[in-house]
């Protein structure tokens, strides 16, 4: 299996890298999309009980759709490639993101918005230098639960003609051969991996910063 990945690599390492590119780009211009749509929407929820409740609400419902038959239920309207795909990814993205940012402004202490207001704060100033940087952590993991969910499910991509590392894996199960099987999954899994890890540390330093600034 080894020789057979290095000679992989040897031969077609250049389509590897246009996969893996493929890959990549889907995941972030999911990403940024995702976040457009959420993190203004997840704000005004935390503002808003109606705005709160629809967002959850709608949040469990896209929980419930199987990114697959997502992306099957779009090729009749908008047919393959990249949009119905991105358009599938973005409503996978969209649930941690809108429930972590809300409940990340839910939990700025009001102690901190009194101190602030105390000082002669704006509304505009209390939200820049208290509420957003204390819901940072929380809108981080969100993001870091989104990019994983996104990563593992942009693999179906394939099946509609977006590209991406799923190609091999689908492209090995088509002909038997673990060894395209292998080069996809372990691929898919390190981005997967080297994600989280990478949110993981941003989030332990920014909790880190935030302790340090507003330790009353």
């Amino acid at each position: 299996m080894f020789s057979q990945v290095v000679q992989y690599f040897q031969s077609n390492s250049g389509q590897y890298w246009q996969y893996v590119g493929q890959h990549l780009f889907l995941t972030l211009v999911t990403l940024a999309i995702s976040m457009v749509i959420a993190l203004p929407l997840g704000y005004l929820g935390s503002r808003l009980k109606p705005v709160a409740s629809f967002c959850v609400a709608f949040a469990q419902v896209l929980r419930i759709i199987p990114s697959l038959a997502l992306l099957f239920l779009l090729i009749p309207v908008i047919g393959t490639g990249m949009v119905p795909a991105l358009i599938a990814l973005v409503v996978l993205a969209l649930p941690p993101l809108l429930i972590n940012t809300i409940l990340g402004f839910n939990e700025v202490s009001p102690l901190y918005k009194e101190v602030g207001t105390a000082l002669g704060m704006t509304s505009r100033q209390l939200r820049r230098q208290i509420e957003i940087p204390l819901a940072l952590p929380y809108v981080l993991n969100g993001i870091k639960l989104a990019i994983v969910e996104i990563i593992a499910s942009a693999t179906l991509a394939t099946y509609i003609g977006a590209g991406g590392l799923g190609t091999l894996i689908f492209t090995g199960l088509g002909l038997y051969d673990m060894t395209y099987i292998v080069i996809g999954a372990v691929s898919v899994a390190a981005l997967s991996l080297g994600a989280m890890l990478g949110f993981d540390f941003l989030i332990r330093k920014v909790r880190k910063h935030d302790k340090s600034s507003y330790s009353i």
